[in-house]
């Protein structure tokens, strides 16, 4: 297998996904683009995993005000203009041979939630979207963390019921709103005293993943964590 994608790298030869420069591997980035991605440090909310400005502080203060349901949730990277150019062609058009190496970075970076997970869940996408998609992002990402960790990965647990609007343009409270009760557990025995680890591409606001895990914790799980290739930091 290796030798043909040699022989096809020759004949087509890849390029950085951000910047378009030719390079040796496909599903990479250069190391100019490697440089300027903005990783998210270790100083972050317990619960939510926002960057906090001190060291010494330990939860956020929209945490402190009304904490998430989930135990914890974790981003690699900051939502912006680069990290935007690997993830919207990974998310929209096609550009499934990222999948290994965003997922390496999420495992890289936080194997430890993985490894005290017991099962796997993606965000799941409607049917109408996953048609007209032809994929869940979210999916590959998880079903990949899954295999390097020998964890379950559980893709139909999680349902999603409600073919709900695009939440681009919306605010915290319209997306909560347009969320609700958009999802539902299919096999409540699959997750039934389970740690699960919840796996999306990216975290806005938090709606998404704490109304997941409402309905997992409604339906038996033990606890719920999230994990997100990277998360939208309103400065």
């Amino acid at each position: 297998m290796k030798f043909f994608e040699k022989i096809l790298n020759y004949l087509l030869p890849p390029h950085c996904p951000i910047c378009e420069k030719q390079i040796l591997d496909s599903g990479a980035v250069c190391g100019e683009c490697f440089g300027k991605l903005d990783f998210i440090p270790n100083s972050v909310c317990q619960f939510c995993g926002k960057p906090l400005p001190y060291k010494e502080a330990k939860v956020c203060a929209s945490c402190l005000k009304k904490p998430p349901l989930y135990t914890c949730a974790r981003s690699v990277l900051k939502y912006n203009e680069i990290s935007k150019a690997i993830i919207l062609p990974f998310k929209h058009a096609d550009a499934v041979e990222l999948a290994p190496l965003l997922s390496q970075w999420m495992n890289s970076r936080y194997s430890d939630l993985i490894i005290t997970s017991d099962c796997l869940i993606p965000v799941p996408l409607h049917t109408k979207r996953l048609f007209k998609r032809k994929y869940n992002q979210s999916a590959l990402l998880a079903k990949n963390l899954a295999k390097i960790h020998h964890k379950s990965y559980l893709p139909r647990v999680l349902r999603r019921t409600k073919n709900t609007q695009s939440q681009g343009h919306m605010n915290a409270n319209k997306r909560q709103e347009n969320i609700k009760n958009a999802f539902q557990v299919s096999n409540s025995q699959q997750i039934k005293n389970k740690n699960v680890l919840i796996i999306d591409d990216v975290l806005t606001t938090g709606a998404t993943v704490n109304e997941c895990t409402k309905v997992l914790l409604k339906a038996g799980a033990k606890q719920v964590n999230v994990l997100t290739l990277a998360r939208v930091i309103k400065e």
